[in-house]
């Protein structure tokens, strides 16, 4: 679970900006929308606004930006993400700073970087101790002066004390790569080890942590080969009014495939199966998915038979043929994707989306948060995501707290605060509050004839 994320000199983001995740005190509205974490209390939504070009997307691309630095390596065009507003920040430090909670244990894991130079900085790990206010160092690394430190109270047996100095010999120089990923590339953790934290962590921001942004396909369908997959994305598509009244798989053959897709492509996706079952125990079946925007294939089966090769048909009431997942609107594929995060029995997930609402009917996007909420609550699940549509600033759908704004100031530097700073009656109408331009994170448009006056 995320409880606090931060970062600094990032795109439009100058100085420190934080999202926190930790329920206001005095609201006692949805309190279904709270997860109990150790007698720590997060919220399971953030719900991000502001105007075109505010920053809201520059918050989501911070997070996927972080993730890609610590599970991958520094990308290349990160010479160009400093706030460049202002000339000095080309030789100042990005931060970014993570508090999370994994396997039951809360951590502060952050790390610096001159993006310019792309070097990496600084990195430190604390675990932190909510009950105590207090925090326990386990690493911190400061490149410039070749530093990389345990923390003093681990207390690590003989072998966990070699193990450190070889990955840290292993390390000694590098200054472009983190080693929280050094320390779980190919190499292994017994459960007894006091290291393990390094694993934890690294995993919350490889497997937890999801990014999500518009052109981007959610799911690979997998789930519907899952026990009663198809019924369950049956039972919930009636809930919308998309026209669907059935959704089924249909076997199709290689030459359809090659139909479908470029034959090349195809040839390429049949081989990379084929090598997947020679890698595969006798007898075990092997599964792989072909996804793109608007299509979707599966492929399985074992060694020495021919492939089974899927797809998805979707029937439409008394229509007398049926169509393909290809021939629906965008509408209709954004929701199939959105509906894999509420089927999916997968927990402790962190779902971060960039325009959650997009090609859907503010209808959709109100019924999907609503069946977030209904169906994942016990899946320890937050669902993080910018929106324009102001239908769903309702607070009867979503809570003071939950609500961010992302605004943009004459210096075209971008700040984050949340609606719960303005203290609004439980029964205010918030989204005719905010078009009016109350909580600011709108547009600020002028009349042409203002612009012309100007220019005389």
């Amino acid at each position: 679970m995320l409880i606090r994320f931060s970062v600094e000199n990032f795109k439009s983001f100058n100085d420190r900006q934080e999202l926190v995740m930790i329920p206001a005190k005095k609201l006692k509205t949805n309190k279904e929308h709270i997860i109990a974490l150790n007698k720590v209390s997060v919220l399971r939504n953030a719900t991000i606004y502001g105007a075109n070009a505010s920053g809201k997307t520059n918050i989501i691309d911070a997070i996927r930006f972080a993730k890609h630095v610590i599970t991958k390596k520094i990308p290349m065009e990160a010479s160009k993400m400093y706030c460049r507003v202002f000339s000095e920040n080309h030789e100042k430090e990005s931060k970014f700073e993570f508090e999370i909670f994994k396997n039951g244990k809360f951590y502060a894991y952050g790390f610096s970087l001159l993006m310019s130079d792309q070097i990496i900085k600084s990195e430190w790990l604390y675990e932190l101790l909510p009950s105590k206010n207090t925090q326990t160092m386990l690493f911190e690394r400061e490149t410039d002066m070749n530093r990389l430190e345990l923390g003093e109270n681990l207390m690590l047996d003989e072998i966990d004390t070699m193990r450190f100095k070889t990955y840290k010999l292993d390390f000694e120089d590098n200054n472009t790569g983190l080693f929280i990923r050094e320390m779980n590339r190919n190499k292994k953790m017994n459960k007894e080890s006091k290291l393990t934290f390094f694993r934890d962590v690294f995993e919350w921001f490889d497997e937890d942590l999801v990014t999500i942004f518009p052109d981007q396909p959610i799911t690979d369908f997998e789930y519907f080969y899952g026990d009663g997959g198809s019924d369950k994305i049956n039972e919930i598509i009636e809930l919308f009014d998309t026209g669907i009244s059935k959704v089924k798989i249909e076997e199709i053959s290689v030459a359809d495939l090659k139909n479908k897709i470029p034959t090349k492509i195809a040839d390429d996706i049949l081989q990379s199966f084929k090598n997947k079952l020679e890698d595969s125990a006798d007898n075990m079946k092997a599964m792989m998915s072909l996804r793109t925007n608007t299509a979707f294939y599966n492929i399985k089966g074992a060694k020495g038979e021919e492939p089974v090769i899927t797809t998805i048909m979707l029937e439409h009431g008394n229509a007398f043929s049926d169509f393909e997942f290809s021939e629906e609107s965008d509408g209709t594929r954004r929701l199939f994707d959105l509906l894999d995060i509420l089927i999916s029995n997968e927990k402790n997930k962190i779902y971060v989306i960039d325009e959650l609402e997009r090609s859907l009917h503010p209808k959709l996007t109100y019924k999907f948060l609503e069946l977030f909420f209904e169906h994942l609550k016990e899946n320890n699940t937050q669902l993080i995501f910018t929106t324009h549509e102001s239908t769903i600033m309702d607070q009867e759908l979503l809570r003071r707290d939950e609500i961010w704004f992302v605004e943009r100031n004459k210096d075209n530097v971008s700040h984050l605060y949340s609606l719960d700073r303005f203290k609004e009656r439980y029964d205010k109408k918030l989204s005719k509050a905010y078009l009016e331009g109350r909580y600011g994170a709108v547009p600020v448009l002028k009349n042409f004839s203002d612009k012309v006056g100007e220019d005389e």
